[in-house]
């Protein structure tokens, strides 16, 4: 199997001090990592830490406190856009994360926005997501679009869908915007992973992995993940494949558990 697997340093290898968790990553056998918020984070150490181990910096989320869905918001996420941008450049990150809404603490959903139509929410994303991919494509650096599952981890999110955000790349049609396609999440939202890998794995830019229920490694829950990954393949998918889920027990056995049920 050829895919490239990547370890999400704010689930993994949490026993461990943040500059240790990338060479432990690397001799795990991962060929990048990736993390969420970079505010909270040391870039100087986190640049050298990746170096040292000789690990690829995948990505982190590029957007914090402002939503896509509120017109409001565009200049103001622009901007954080622009510094996340910064941020990357600096560590070598290849990619940022975006979502529909802004997340807070435990990734709730600060606002639902049930005052706006779901007209006005579309067309606000697909204006700011506009300017946002000229800038990528200006900043030569990957901006990938994730729907999150609204019954569980983030309700009231936006966008709850695979067709959804492919349909807006589609017509934003840039090669710097695609798709972060989390497993975990579309499993709960829409099921059908095989058939909606088939459908739209084009436009993918980046994998996520969990087992559901639970959003712990593969083999703990109901998802065939070796039939996924093959499938993933088959369809032409070659990317990251990051493993963003909590261990049922410590990472050393997690790292096991994804060894022996993904390879």
């Amino acid at each position: 199997m050829s895919l490239k697997k990547c370890a999400c340093l704010d689930t993994l290898y949490t026993e461990l001090a943040w500059e240790e968790r990338f060479l432990a990553a690397k001799k795990d056998g991962f060929a990048a990592v990736e993390f969420w918020d970079w505010r909270d984070k040391d870039l100087e150490i986190t640049k050298r830490a990746a170096e040292e181990a000789g690990i690829v910096i995948s990505g982190f989320n590029g957007d914090a406190d402002y939503s896509l869905v509120n017109s409001s918001h565009k200049e103001k996420y622009i901007d954080y856009l622009r510094q996340s941008i910064r941020a990357a450049k600096k560590i070598g990150a290849l990619s940022l994360t975006i979502h529909s809404n802004a997340l807070g603490e435990g990734g709730l959903v600060v606002d639902h926005y049930d005052n706006l139509s779901d007209t006005l929410k579309l067309c606000a994303m697909y204006d700011t997501l506009l300017e946002c991919a000229k800038i990528a494509e200006i900043e030569e650096i990957n901006l990938n679009l994730e729907a999150l599952n609204i019954t569980i981890d983030h309700v009231g999110n936006f966008l709850e869908t695979t067709q959804m955000g492919a349909e807006i790349c589609s017509l934003i049609d840039s090669p710097r915007l695609k798709l972060l396609y989390d497993i975990y999440h579309m499993q709960i939202n829409e099921g059908c992973i095989c058939d909606t890998i088939s459908n739209y794995c084009k436009w993918f830019g980046h994998i996520h992995v969990a087992d559901v229920p639970g959003r712990h490694e593969p083999g703990t829950g109901e998802i065939n993940y070796k039939k996924v990954l093959r499938h993933l393949e088959e369809c032409g998918y070659g990317g990251y494949v990051g493993y963003e889920l909590f261990p049922l027990t410590d990472t050393v056995q997690a790292v096991k558990q994804i060894h022996l049920n993904m390879y």
